[in-house]
């Protein structure tokens, strides 16, 4: 018997190669694809949110995007926002502003949301939000110039500068929150919510 119980592929509209490493990594079938939004107009037209709620807001767009183009089929949508206090980051563009974020977070205390949503024939079945906090260490500006050596180009692909499951976990000394949830994905609510759907073994 099958982990996976729909009739297809479960569509996952994210280009976050860690997103896509979970979900197949729990034995599910997906098929990849982008819903190349317009993400800052897509926050413009929901109007002023917090942070947690722009996860949710983009995750629930991507989705349902994604869902009118594959009819019949489940399409998970994903986001994830940093924000320290009510100062809310986006990601670096280059190499100056990553420098920037860290030193603007080092010592401090953030707060990671992410959200994931499910929609189906165009129309958004489900949404999540998962808060984790994560303390970053004080770092000394030679400590972050051999780290922005060391990470390269792959600081300036996501929020904060870093990734966790990789050179990032020299910035922290304290984190608190699941794992899923700082890779960017609320793996435990979504896997339940697809059994209460039937679309997974239970």
């Amino acid at each position: 018997m099958m982990l996976w119980l729909a009739p297809q592929p479960l569509v996952v509209a994210s280009k976050s190669a860690a997103r896509r490493a979970m979900l197949a990594a729990c034995g599910l079938p997906i098929e990849a694809t982008e819903a190349d939004l317009d993400e800052r107009a897509v926050e413009s037209r929901s109007g002023p949110v917090p942070p947690d709620q722009a996860a949710l807001v983009l995750a629930r767009e991507k989705a349902r995007v994604v869902a009118v183009r594959c009819p019949g089929r489940y399409v998970v949508g994903a986001d994830q926002t940093l924000a320290l206090g009510e100062i809310r980051f986006n990601k670096p563009e280059d190499r100056a502003g990553a420098r920037e974020q860290l030193r603007a977070l080092s010592g401090r205390t953030h707060a990671l949301h992410s959200a994931v949503a499910v929609a189906k024939d165009g129309r958004v079945i489900f949404g999540h939000i998962e808060t984790a906090r994560l303390t970053m260490r004080r770092l000394t500006d030679r400590f972050i110039d051999v780290y922005l050596d060391t990470a390269g180009d792959a600081v300036t692909t996501t929020v904060g500068a870093y990734q966790l499951e990789r050179l990032g976990v020299h910035l922290f000394e304290r984190i608190e929150g699941d794992h899923f949830t700082i890779l960017g994905l609320p793996l435990f609510s979504l896997l339940a919510f697809f059994r209460r759907e039937g679309c997974l073994a239970g």
